[in-house]
């Protein structure tokens, strides 16, 4: 950490590229205190990680998708492999964005993607949306409160995140339900198609 943090901004770019590959310590320590130091570079110190981690987003799905679970199986307990392999299976969309922007290891979810052959654009879309809430997040509370910002990123961070978190969500639930619905009347109307095919067939052969 103290040696990425000594390159500045190209410390934090790679640190922000690896924390989507395999790096155990989120980029969000290093845009702190790059922030802290430079409140005023605030909001590119923010554009630096986004690009960063939108980088080493397609490199950590190029390791799960070369090794399987693998890597996974070695760099996260057993449980939380299988939980996360579950959440995935059912609700991939929303494990990319809940992983996006929250504390939990962003790149479990760039390797599993590979690992589960999860298109590559859904994961670089989900990506820059959830990564760009929380890099920016922290660059304008920094840019718009200078040093004060540092004793209120955790709160404001988390009451943010929580908020977004909630309103993706619903909007995500909002859509699949829209969509089954279509599906569900779809295959109703394709159904009574079918009936109504059958009975004039039967009319007349009678």
């Amino acid at each position: 950490m103290d040696f990425l943090r000594n390159l500045g901004d190209i410390g934090l770019f790679i640190h922000a590229m690896i924390d989507a590959i395999i790096f155990p310590i989120p980029a969000l320590f290093s845009q702190l205190s790059l922030s802290a130091l430079s409140p005023d570079r605030a909001i590119w110190l923010a554009s630096i990680g986004f690009v960063g981690c939108l980088i080493g987003t397609p490199i950590g799905y190029g390791i799960g998708k070369a090794s399987g679970g693998l890597v996974l199986n070695k760099i996260m307990k057993r449980k939380w492999y299988d939980s996360a392999t579950a959440l995935f299976t059912k609700h991939g969309e929303a494990a990319i964005l809940v992983g996006a922007f929250t504390p939990i290891p962003f790149k479990i979810f760039t390797i599993l993607s590979g690992c589960m052959s999860y298109p590559l654009w859904k994961l670089l879309s989900y990506a820059a949306l959830g990564r760009a809430v929380k890099f920016y997040t922290v660059g304008v509370l920094f840019y718009v409160y200078g040093r004060t910002a540092e004793n209120m990123v955790d709160s404001v961070l988390t009451i943010i995140l929580l908020s977004v978190g909630a309103l993706i969500g619903g909007i995500w639930l909002t859509v699949r339900y829209v969509k089954n619905r279509k599906k569900k009347r779809s295959e109703v109307q394709s159904v009574q198609g079918q009936e109504d095919s059958i009975d004039v067939t039967a009319g007349k052969n009678e």
